[in-house]
């Protein structure tokens, strides 16, 4: 056994990253990065990444509650939490590489966890990472009986595990995803009783969860001006001022023009071709009808929020166009006629991206 697994009364049970190899073979990890590179948004160096953070955290916890006693021969998914700092993701993340800082590696936990495949907390001492099931990591996995979606208005009910969901797309901007859900919780809540018609969710059948949600936001003209400033200054949902750089348009405003697809996300476990096309197509008919709201409704744009988002190769797809880039942040915003948009041909637009099915986490 290496040394720095051997442990008496008196030291401390840390698992050293340095030793992963050791544990488990370089051969073994490629077999499960070749499993899983290919998702979404989930590059060949990411991939690495995340099949060393998963068996260093499984062995962390076998040592923890068993001590280590032979090298791991497949992956399953830890229990729950592990303690894992950002020095120790360094060691793990370019052990076979040029020396990376704390700090980048943080960034990369930080995209895992923007891809969904792990979840991370910081409990005031301690960063705590968990690892999502992945199918992938069993040898013969379970069948599992497809989870039917269906497309419904959004409601009240729905607000608080919506804000959940969106909130996650900004922690890389603010680490306060609690006030951050509280915030769009509210503001969902506000929006659905003004202009019900542009917010719409795909809903699981069994247990009604909404798992993918649209925002078709019409624009107030007084509001169209900030379509053109620097668009990290209009992010409403994760700041903390209470002015909204966007006021709703009500129907009988016959000189809205602009329509803002505010938020268009689907949970990371359903993102596939399907649940896209399903989701959009609903987003077509949506705008359609918003048309006899908003008869002069021509524009419509789109904010890019997130620097490993795979959307943007979606919304390149659909016709949307850079029009307006950030200085000082990685967000911009895209633009295209409303009558292009809704008549894309989607079978055709979405043939050309890479779907990778997420296994939904009960």
């Amino acid at each position: 056994m290496p040394k720095a697994f051997i442990h008496s009364a008196n030291t401390p049970r840390d698992m050293n990253p340095q030793c992963l190899d050791q544990w488990f073979s370089i051969e073994k990890q490629r077999n499960y990065i070749l499993k899983i590179k290919g998702r979404v948004g989930l590059t060949p160096r990411r991939a690495e990444c995340f099949v060393r953070l998963c068996a260093y955290l499984l062995l962390k916890q076998q040592e923890f509650d068993d001590g280590l006693r032979k090298p791991l021969t497949q992956l399953h998914k830890p229990k729950g939490f592990v303690p894992c700092t950002h020095r120790e993701a360094a060691e793990l993340f370019y052990a076979h590489t040029e020396r990376g800082s704390d700090r980048s590696a943080g960034m990369m936990l930080d995209k895992l966890c923007d891809l969904g495949l792990i979840e991370k907390k910081f409990d005031g001492n301690t960063i705590n990472i968990q690892i999502r099931y992945l199918p992938e990591f069993s040898s013969s996995p379970k069948p599992v009986e497809p989870i039917q979606l269906e497309i419904d208005a959004f409601k009240p009910s729905d607000a608080i595990l919506v804000a959940k969901l969106l909130a996650h797309l900004y922690r890389w901007l603010n680490n306060d995803t609690a006030t951050v859900s509280n915030k769009i919780k509210t503001l969902l809540r506000e929006w659905v009783k003004q202009y019900p018609t542009g917010m719409r969710v795909l809903r699981r059948c069994d247990n009604y969860r909404p798992v993918g949600f649209s925002l078709i936001y019409p624009v107030a003209p007084d509001s169209e001006k900030n379509f053109f400033v620097p668009p990290s200054k209009t992010l409403h949902l994760c700041s903390d001022s209470d002015i909204d750089p966007f006021q709703i348009a009500l129907p009988g405003m016959d000189d809205c023009t602009s329509a803002f697809v505010r938020s268009w996300r689907i949970d990371t476990p359903y993102l596939n071709r399907d649940n896209v096309r399903c989701l959009l197509e609903d987003t077509q008919k949506t705008l359609v009808q918003m048309q006899s709201d908003f008869p002069n409704l021509c524009d419509l744009y789109i904010i890019i929020v997130h620097p490993v988002h795979s959307y943007i190769e979606l919304a390149l797809a659909l016709g949307f166009q850079k029009i307006g880039e950030d200085p000082n942040s990685p967000v911009y915003w895209m633009y295209t006629p409303v009558e292009r948009f809704v008549k894309v041909d989607l079978k055709k637009a979405l043939s050309k991206l890479q779907f990778t099915s997420y296994s939904p986490e009960f």
